[in-house]
């Protein structure tokens, strides 16, 4: 695997969203919540047992094999049996729930009508759905140049050739326009006009390269080596024979790989004409040729054929052969192509900045070219610093080291000035303080990376680091496919682990997609390497803005809910099991029916929310997109923290809590049933499970904003069919089994009115905090909505004009109110 791809592919490795590694972390929590209380109840038993007839009443003797049983490994017993009793406080069946729900939830992408181009007749495609939720967290965002910002449609616009300048076609051929791509070829004899001199390249044909030239008469050149592109020399060449004999090197890169490379003064008069085009954000080209001496040829071919016949360090070999060759060239021009930007990726940039995001440009490009598009598409405001870190300005030193520490010192220092340790959130920032902006190139990067360290050099890469962090954009230009990703994995392991996105469309994209968290492919002109490599890919860098903004915001919203009332419905649920156990003599008895503990998480309380994360839209999707600023509500896994899991695994416990002692005082007296009966063990653990059921599930209606009829289904349904499934496992199933100890309690239980009444009271008490908190809220809500009013209707009535960047203008001063 030799080819351009391989050499600049990185392997894929296992990604795992925050939400995942979240759910790990309150699974250890519960797992120790599980281990205390199987301790606590396995201490207590024996405790109680030291009481004179506790260990063995007259009901319940013990065997002769159980009294000379070893007491260490009886207590052993017991703590595994309570580990069974309360282990359905672990959610395994969250996992199935999660994973049907990324699943299904993946579809809303593929979908999207918004996410169609009409120009290659598709959509949006989900290649893995493991990182839905992962598209509301992103920190910072890498985006390829050409074909990802721009449209990737080369329109030739001048060349140069010995100094001078020629215009007047209006479209080049790939061939010359891209850098790193070999000579078209074509199994048919295709015609390619790339002259205005009226050369047409026809194809190739049995190692023959044929132009027809002005006279309409076919000219061959024997193609003799292709000296392939790679990443390092950014260049590629071929060997041609002509037919009078002459045997000639053509050479075609970028300007950096080709000027060191020819006679200099041929160089100044050319070099001006790439400077000015690429200032003007043209992508440029150069070409170069050397006659080679018969006698060098075969050197050069022997050489050749060595290192592609070598069986170790071939690339090196071939690589040193391609070094020696292309040398003492002879400069023939350059080319400038226009490649224009794309529809609507200024205002994504800009809606990826106002939510909070930080958006940095990796591209191959010059850095004139490069800067010039990160302009256009308002990376860089007019009014924006630009701190550089280019070869030209550390090549002002004899020693590039010392002016590297240099540079990155005064940067540092200037930042640290104008932007204090104080913690300010990015909006307060960017409108009190300058904007800066930071430029590097590839061969400043390898400097940085690979820095010595010795007495007197700092760390380059920290410094690196802490300038970047206080910068608002970032373009990396003449960057190396592997040097992309090694951009992404330095900010990926930056304290606090940020969540990193990368989009392109190319081959030379693969190694940052992979790298990053999140990978974006668009289906683009180069092929469809990158969006078969990416986790998500989509036609478009205008989509970015929606998939992010709405599908990310609601894909996170919904499973941070998911996984939360996972953890609190069953916390809900066996907390009265644990309860319970201090009224039976901590005998392991259950409380539920083996059919409830069975059914409780795959049948009554599963469907709802797997509903409700699937189509739950807290905020409009167009609100969403709207207002940006509501990405940054749910940024740094908000709705995961401790905070919000400390709040639902009080709520549980409050609520299991009330279940268990609100039943229990009401068992006090007979007047539940109007016979005075009193109700059995079976009886009191069906009325827990009972308010149990209906609180975890109106809870969920409760929390649910966007109703359909699947909703209501689910919803109402559930309690319908628990109530159906009761019943017909009381009065039905039962009569046939050996046991009678639930056959008609759920009909007898809701035969007495007082009963009704005592689940109702209990369901109100344990929703009465969650709806108060709602009737709080509402009230908030209409209070800033009016005062919103207030302030729009004063700030119509002021004429000053904004004095704020363009950038800027997406934030508004008001905070969103829904």
């Amino acid at each position: 695997m030799e080819t351009k791809m391989a050499l600049n592919y990185q392997g894929k490795s296992q990604k795992r969203s925050a939400v995942e590694k979240s759910i790990n972390a309150f699974l250890i929590v519960y797992l120790f919540i599980l281990l205390t209380k199987a301790a606590v109840c396995t201490t207590l038993k024996y405790v109680w047992q030291s009481t004179p007839y506790n260990d063995e009443p007259w009901y319940n003797q013990k065997t002769q094999k159980e009294r000379e049983s070893l007491k260490v490994l009886k207590m052993f017993t017991d703590f595994l049996s309570f580990m069974v009793l309360f282990n359905f406080i672990i959610p395994v069946s969250m996992y199935v729930t999660v994973e049907m729900q990324k699943f299904l939830g993946s579809f809303f992408i593929s979908w999207d009508k918004d996410f169609y181009d009409e120009e290659i007749n598709e959509g949006a495609l989900v290649n893995t759905s493991d990182l839905n939720e992962e598209l509301g967290q992103v920190d910072y965002v890498f985006t390829d140049k050409t074909g990802t910002l721009t449209e990737n449609s080369m329109e030739f616009i001048e060349c140069c050739i010995d100094g001078h300048k020629y215009k007047g076609v209006t479209q080049e051929t790939d061939g010359l326009s891209q850098t790193d791509g070999p000579l078209p070829y074509f199994d048919k004899a295709d015609k390619v006009t790339f002259s205005v001199y009226g050369f047409t390249f026809v194809g190739i044909r049995n190692g023959y390269m044929r132009v027809e030239n002005q006279r309409k008469e076919i000219e061959e050149y024997e193609l003799l080596h292709t000296l392939n592109f790679d990443s390092v020399r950014r260049r590629m060449s071929v060997i041609v024979k002509t037919q009078s004999g002459d045997i000639l090197l053509f050479c075609k890169g970028a300007d950096s790989a080709v000027f060191p490379r020819v006679q200099n003064h041929e160089i100044e008069l050319t070099k001006a004409h790439v400077e000015r085009n690429a200032m003007d954000g043209y992508r440029t080209l150069c070409v170069a040729f050397k006659e080679i001496a018969p006698d060098d040829y075969e050197r050069i071919n022997r050489q050749l054929i060595e290192a592609k016949l070598a069986l170790q360090d071939r690339e090196e070999k071939l690589e040193k052969v391609f070094d020696d060759v292309e040398t003492n060239m002879n400069l023939i021009g350059a080319t400038a192509v226009e490649d224009k930007l794309q529809d609507q990726a200024a205002e994504t940039i800009e809606a990826l900045h106002a939510a909070g995001l930080k958006v940095w440009v990796l591209t191959g490009d010059k850095m004139e070219t490069a800067k010039s598009t990160c302009y256009a598409c308002r990376l860089f405001q007019t009014s924006t610093e630009l701190l550089e870190l280019t070869t030209k300005t550390i090549e002002e030193s004899e020693r590039k080291e010392d002016r590297l520490h240099e540079l990155l010192t005064e940067y540092r220092k200037k930042l640290l000035r104008e932007f204090p340790k104080s913690t300010r959130s990015l909006k307060k920032a960017w409108t009190e303080h300058q904007e800066y902006g930071l430029i590097i190139d590839g061969s400043t990067l390898s400097l940085i990376l690979n820095s010595s360290q010795d007495s007197s050099s700092n760390n380059y890469k920290s410094i690196f680091v802490q300038i970047c962090m206080k910068c608002t954009a970032v373009l990396c230009c003449r960057m190396a496919p592997l040097q992309k990703a090694q951009i992404v994995r330095m900010v990926k392991n930056l304290k606090g682990s940020p969540i990193t996105l990368s989009i392109g469309d190319g081959a030379n994209d693969v190694s940052m997609i992979l790298e990053s968290h999140v990978g974006i492919g668009i289906k683009g002109k180069e092929g469809r390497q990158a969006a078969r490599n990416s986790d998500y890919s989509v036609p478009k860098f205008k989509h970015l803005k929606k998939l992010l903004l709405a599908h990310g915001h609601l894909y996170y919203v919904r499973i941070a809910h998911l996984v939360q009332y996972f953890f609190y419905k069953n916390l809900c649920f066996i907390l009265p099991q644990f309860l319970y156990q201090f009224f039976c003599g901590f005998s392991q008895q259950p409380l539920y029916d083996a059919a409830y503990l069975t059914m409780y998480n795959i049948c009554f309380t599963s469907l709802p929310i797997l509903a409700y994360s699937l189509l739950e839209q807290h905020i409009n999707i167009d609100t969403l997109t709207a207002d940006p600023r509501l990405y940054m509500k749910i940024s740094g896994n908000a709705m995961l923290q401790l905070g919000p899991f400390l709040y639902w695994t009080f709520l549980a416990a409050f609520e299991g809590t009330v279940f268990f002692f609100g039943t229990y005082f009401l068992f006090q007296t007979s007047s539940l049933e109007e016979n005075a009966k009193v109700y059995g063990n079976w009886t009191f653990g069906t009325i827990v499970f009972t308010v149990l059921v209906f609180t975890v599930t109106l809870k969920l209606a409760l929390d649910t904003r966007f109703w359909t009829w699947i909703n209501h289904f689910v919803i109402w349904g559930s309690l319908a069919f628990y109530v159906f499934f009761s019943f017909f496992w009381g009065g039905i199933i039962w009569p046939f089994l050996k046991q009678q100890r639930m056959y008609f309690v759920f009909a007898q239980m809701l035969s007495s009115v007082s009963t009704w009444l005592a689940i109702f009271l209990l369901i109100f008490i344990s929703l009465f905090p969650e709806i108060l908190l709602i009737v709080l809220k509402n009230v908030r809500r209409r209070s800033a909505r009016r005062n919103l009013s207030c302030k729009k209707a004063s700030d119509s009535l002021s004429t000053r004009p904004s004095v704020r960047p363009l950038l800027l203008r997406t934030f508004s001063d008001e905070s969103n109110i829904l």
